[in-house]
């Protein structure tokens, strides 16, 4: 089964959406580089996407834009209920928390500092591994595991993991080790092998 998938891969770097994919990796690794208030937009994203359709997410989050950087929660929960955003209130009150943390947030990005995604799980709230992965991944980082449900569906179906009843810590980082084994046999980094499994999953490349 596992060589199987690693066929399936193999056949999608020869395809078409190599460039699609290599085009939205180019596209995060410039996010690193741009302005803290940025890089706090792509935070607020992240923070978004929990139980929430990416593509919704992304719809809204662009039309709120930098507002991010200054609405108040109430503002914020308005601009979410008139976008028809499914948890307005709960997902305002983090974002607008996370503010306090920004400055914090650029030292740490800017300084290369290794314990990141940990910092973000303690500090930002809204934040569990899955999504501290996500922001990290779209900020330009390749080597976090994005374990969401499509990507644990896919392993299951290929009987690389049986399905976890609960995504702890530990086991996050377990199947994080499992698709770093994935990707070294292909050449992928775990960023990029996300976005060849995503597709295979949804047939979509989002971020």
């Amino acid at each position: 089964m596992k060589d199987d998938l690693l066929n399936s891969i193999d056949n999608l770097k020869n395809s078409e959406i190599k460039d699609v994919i290599n085009s939205r990796i180019k596209e995060f690794s410039q996010i690193k580089k741009s302005s803290i208030n940025v890089i706090f937009s792509e935070l607020c994203f992240c923070i978004m996407t929990a139980n929430c359709g990416a593509e919704q997410c992304i719809r809204i989050h662009e039309k709120i834009n930098d507002g991010f950087n200054y609405l108040s929660q109430e503002q914020l929960t308005q601009k979410f209920k008139e976008f028809g955003y499914r948890f307005p209130n709960i997902r305002a009150k983090y974002i607008t928390e996370a503010t306090d943390f920004k400055d914090e947030l650029e030292n740490i990005i800017r300084s290369q500092e290794t314990n990141i995604r940990d910092w973000l799980v303690k500090n930002i709230k809204g934040l569990g591994y899955k999504e501290a992965s996500h922001f990290l991944r779209n900020i330009g980082y390749k080597n976090y595991a994005i374990v969401d449900f499509h990507i644990v569906d896919l392993l299951v179906k290929y009987n690389l993991i049986k399905k976890p009843k609960t995504m702890t810590k530990r086991k996050y980082l377990e199947i994080e080790r499992i698709l770093q084994d994935l990707g070294s046999e292909v050449s992928l980094n775990l960023a990029e092998l996300d976005l060849y499994l995503w597709y295979m999953e949804t047939g979509k490349v989002l971020k």
